[in-house]
């Protein structure tokens, strides 16, 4: 038969299931709905490939419970403790443009003394394909950055061996979001708000491994996190839940072991 075009996308469209059928049908049936694999004239083809990835000895990952999220001051000085620990190969994700800017400017001086290069969009007069190869050569730079950081950049090697992610990235209430929240939730809209913060943090998970002998830390600063969200990471990773001190220490000793 003839086809008439070809999509290619991530494994990040689907949720994780826990294993049972419905689980398994009513992910898949979400991740159709979303790209509209529905309307096609035939059935789409389904395959499910498991990763060549070990996550749970590559990588940790934690929810940092004592940061204080509407406190700029609080929020850089985790970000700093956290570059710092990890010797750079830091990425920094922000959820909005202005507090990567106000993180930037109260950490850029530590970093800077410490012989730590660090990028950010929204602030360099650079391109973010630009930043990201300065950033992937670099080996002990940081990179602050949004959405387009967290889901589309390919960093392998101790480049990037720490990603810390300011607040859960929960979808906008705009009226995009909410015309699709009304067709794609089946009256669940709670449920659809949950399964796009699952992928977007599945997404920035993902930046850490990209070959097989990639390690890092996953942190997540927002000690309002739910635990439902973590089924966004890969089976075998267990999230913990700690203070900035102990998380700091535990970056500084996983990483050093890579070192």
């Amino acid at each position: 038969s003839t086809a008439h075009g070809l999509l290619i996308t991530s494994a990040t469209l689907r949720d994780r299931t826990t294993g049972t059928e419905d689980d398994a049908e009513a992910a898949w049936d979400a991740a159709e709905e979303r790209v509209g694999a529905q309307h096609l004239p035939s059935p789409a083809v389904r395959a499910s490939l498991s990763s060549p990835f070990d996550y749970a000895r590559q990588t940790r990952a934690f929810v940092v419970e004592d940061v204080a999220h509407d406190d700029p001051e609080a929020l850089a000085a985790a970000y700093r403790s956290l570059f710092l620990a990890a010797g750079g190969g830091a990425l920094g994700l922000f959820t909005a443009i202005a507090r990567l800017r106000a993180v930037h400017r109260r950490i850029a001086p530590t970093l800077d003394d410490a012989g730590l290069p660090l990028y950010a969009q929204h602030v360099d007069a650079l391109d973010n394909a630009t930043l990201v190869d300065i950033f992937r050569t670099e080996i002990d730079s940081c990179l602050l950055g949004t959405d387009a950081m967290r889901d589309g950049i390919d960093v392998p090697g101790r480049a990037l061996r720490l990603v810390a992610f300011e607040r859960v990235p929960w979808p906008r209430p705009d009226i995009l979001h909410r015309e699709r929240r009304i067709h794609l939730s089946h009256g669940n809209a709670s449920a659809y708000d949950d399964r796009i913060a699952q992928l977007r943090l599945r997404q920035a998970f993902g930046r850490l491994v990209r070959v097989r002998d990639d390690r890092g830390v996953f942190v997540l600063l927002d000690r309002r996190t739910p635990s439902r969200l973590f089924s966004a990471f890969p089976e075998g990773v267990v999230v913990e839940r700690a203070g900035l001190a102990d998380t700091v220490a535990r970056v500084a000793d996983f990483l050093k072991q890579d070192a």
